[in-house]
């Protein structure tokens, strides 16, 4: 096709045309700050390809350091509370800014990670938190939101909550799928070691304690004042490699 001829002027460019809503985007993104990233994701050892594509797709701010941890055969507890000590042991990487939990049965949207980042930094709600985590659900036809807890309730419950579309819950936990940590909480003394526990345990006149290595974290961590919450703009899908499923 021949194009018409056309005479250019002097243009700008969109993001120059109107710069001060440029900058007002950088700012809520927080992509300009360190976003340094740590990827920890426990396996078996197998994942299904359809959730490889989804984390090698996965977006990282620019220029930003980013790195992938993989911890094989270990109970997940055990995988999460070694790795991170391992990493707050290294002089380097303990100074970088953030963990990311991604499990391998969960898939990601490519912008999770950007969009964690600009939450868990106060961009779309004006509140800084220390640890948020896109929206993924219980595997299963009655399948629950990985939303647990009304921080304004008393007394402390983990019941799921109800997502917002589009828009950031607080919460007393999370789950791990795909999750965004501040380091710096992690360096935290008080909270008790290991930092994951996965715990089922009786006691005589006291009852049954079980919790799975998320909320047991999160238990510790809001004794301490730690702020959580989910990001309903960041839809996680739940992939059941044995019914190839994605809830």
């Amino acid at each position: 096709m021949i194009e018409k001829p056309t005479i250019y002027i002097a243009d700008c460019g969109r993001h120059n045309a109107d710069l001060n809503s440029s900058i007002v985007r950088l700012e809520q993104g927080n992509t300009y700050k360190d976003c340094s990233t740590i990827a920890i994701t426990p396996t078996r050892g197998f994942i299904h390809a359809r959730v490889v594509q989804a984390h090698m797709g996965l977006m990282a701010p620019m220029n930003q350091k980013f790195t992938r941890i993989f911890a094989t055969g270990m109970e997940v507890g055990d995988a999460y509370s070694t790795t991170v000590e391992q990493i707050l042991s290294i002089p380097e990487l303990s100074e970088w800014k953030y963990i990311f939990t991604l499990e391998d049965d969960n898939i990601p949207p490519p912008d999770c990670l950007i969009k964690l980042i600009e939450s868990i930094e106060g961009g779309v709600d004006g509140q800084k938190y220390d640890a948020v985590g896109a929206l993924y659900w219980t595997k299963g036809e009655g399948g629950q939101p990985m939303l647990y807890g009304n921080p304004k309730e008393f007394p402390l419950s983990f019941r799921p909550q109800l997502p917002n579309p589009g828009k950031i819950v607080s919460v007393n936990g999370l789950g791990m799928g795909a999750t965004l940590f501040r380091i710096n909480m992690f360096k935290d003394k008080r909270l008790p070691r290991p930092l994951f526990k996965t715990l089922q345990e009786y006691t005589p006149g006291v009852g049954i304690k079980a919790y799975t290595q998320d909320l047991k974290f999160f238990e510790e961590a809001l004794k301490l004042g730690y702020k959580f919450a989910g990001d309903c703009r960041i839809l996680v899908g739940h992939f059941d490699s044995n019914t190839n499923m994605v809830w």
